[in-house]
């Protein structure tokens, strides 16, 4: 391909999805913990080779949109049309004033494609000016009468099975859709067949079983328990820290910020719920502890957040290809009270380590007015947090 040429993509996120149930459209769902429209916007986002990524979305579902691919690059998302066909043209508008030599339009509902996928749509772009991704057919097919007798049974070597991203020169498909809406063609099932209608030649390029539409909600059920089997190394690691109180107005626990007579000693702002959750984390991942990783002898550390620490940890996680299943804090103090606190702590955490507010727990217990916490001379924390890993030697 010429470095000369930029490629954009047409994402297509407007459809309503009502083949896959409740639980809203379907691109907004979670699939792995992970939106479906994520995944799919993601290896767009992060391919070297794409220039511009233009989402095409419900113009009811601006919020759900922008929450669901947060942190991902892409342009101001364009409102679909009532057809896919329609959807995919005002996504060639949008791009039109931008005049990106390559194309490629992908459906959300394909959260799986892979960055070696989107290379080889690019080269494609590249060579035939139009292709498409295809995959084998497997299984025998039959071509059946509307009372259901057979009729014939065609050849499946020459079957393949269409796939997306679909791949073209910009010009050309914008072109064809543009013909099509103006005589009123609106039946398309994919943008090769419009290219076919409008006289291109299109040439296929290998496919992806992985890369299959979500539509219904065995799909869903068949992709949770698919990514599931892949994260098999479920590991637990426990936490535990302690700090005494000093002079202060406040206490920072669990990432929120807490009036109170006195404040923590601490090298950094003595937050220890968060404390003891990363080594909980740290813990799981056998990758040493806290103080390691953060050691209070450097005074780079010194009155630091502590809800930088827990972002270090989670991204420890991720970078393992990991994923958090649950993390527990339980404080243990006479005062200040947590339980008043305690979904917004539950919250804080959530928010910092990017998992749903339902794998937080937070609890509080004291000692009996025994030892230093019944005493109110500081506070401990437990902690525990549960990972998935992939199986590795």
């Amino acid at each position: 391909m010429a470095k000369s040429e930029r490629t954009a993509v047409v994402l297509v996120a407007a459809g309503r999805g009502l083949r896959a149930g409740a639980g809203g459209p379907k691109q907004y769902r979670a699939v792995g913990g992970v939106p479906v429209i994520f995944r799919a916007m993601e290896s767009f986002s992060n391919h070297p080779d794409v220039a511009l990524v233009q989402p095409v979305v419900n113009p009811d579902d601006g919020a759900m949109f922008t929450a669901a691919v947060k942190g991902l690059r892409h342009e101001a998302p364009t409102s679909g049309g009532a057809t896919r066909q329609a959807s995919v043209l005002a996504g060639l508008e949008a791009l039109a004033p931008h005049k990106p030599d390559l194309v490629l339009i992908h459906d959300a509902a394909r959260p799986f494609v892979s960055l070696a996928l989107i290379s080889r749509a690019i080269q494609a772009a590249s060579l035939h000016g139009a292709a498409i991704p295809a995959i084998s057919v497997n299984d025998t097919v039959k071509l059946i009468g509307a009372a259901g007798q057979i009729e014939a049974t065609p050849d499946r070597a020459r079957l393949r099975i269409a796939q997306t991203p679909q791949s073209f020169r910009f010009d050309v498909i914008l072109d064809a859709h543009r013909r099509a809406a103006k005589e009123g063609r609106s039946d398309f099932t994919d943008d090769a067949a419009i290219a076919e209608w409008a006289g291109l030649t299109v040439a296929t390029f290998e496919g992806d079983v992985a890369n299959m539409k979500l539509t219904t909600p065995e799909d869903f059920v068949r992709e949770e328990a698919r990514l599931a089997s892949q994260l098999g190394d479920i590991r637990t690691g426990t936490g535990y820290d302690v700090h005494a109180f000093g002079e202060g107005d406040h206490v920072m626990i669990c990432g929120v910020r807490v009036p109170h007579s006195k404040g923590f000693l601490a090298h950094s702002d003595g937050d220890v719920g968060l404390h003891a959750l990363v080594d909980a984390i740290l813990g799981a991942l056998a990758d040493g502890d806290i103080g390691s990783h953060f050691p209070p002898s450097d005074p780079k550390w010194k009155g630091a957040s502590s809800d930088q620490f827990l972002k270090y940890a989670i991204e420890r996680v991720a970078a393992r290809g990991g994923r958090v299943a649950n993390l527990e804090v339980t404080m243990i103090c006479e005062r200040p009270k947590i339980g008043p606190l305690r979904d917004t702590m539950r919250a804080r955490i959530a928010e910092i380590s990017g998992v749903d507010i339902s794998r937080v727990a937070v609890k509080a217990t004291t000692s009996e007015r025994l030892g230093f916490t019944g005493r109110e001379e500081g506070i401990a924390a437990t902690a525990s947090a549960t990972i998935r890993l992939p199986w590795s030697v």
